[in-house]
């Protein structure tokens, strides 16, 4: 019932920057707040970045000050601007949101097909 799409990746130099888009279909009532998370080949999901329904948002060390998460939390829509792009940001992003008051991020809906950030010279 709940579709969660990705878009925006793509194959860009070091430095560069991309804007990855979220879209949640389906019938979602009283989210809270939305995130982003990547994965790379033969690592862990990582959560990136998470902004509530009043803004409030949140970033691992290693994006912060690079990243940028916004979004209409009401329309279930969240994006990520990426700036200064490395390497090491290559990885498939994911999004999700979660549905429940607290301080920790729980994504609870299926994961969607993602989108593919290569960063490369």
């Amino acid at each position: 019932q709940v579709q969660l799409v990705e878009s925006g990746g793509g194959l860009v130099q070091p430095g560069g920057s991309l804007r990855l888009s979220c879209a949640a279909s389906g019938t979602i009532s009283s989210i809270n707040a939305m995130g982003w998370y990547r994965q790379a080949p033969g690592k862990q999901r990582e959560l990136v970045a998470t902004i509530t329904s009043r803004g409030t948002t949140k970033y691992a060390d290693s994006v912060k000050g690079r990243f940028t998460i916004s979004g209409d939390i009401p329309n279930n829509t969240v994006y990520l601007q990426m700036n200064s792009l490395k390497p090491e940001d290559t990885a498939v992003y994911y999004c999700n949101a979660d549905p429940i008051r607290g301080g920790v991020f729980v994504p609870m809906f299926d994961w969607g097909q993602g989108t593919q950030v290569t960063v490369s010279s």
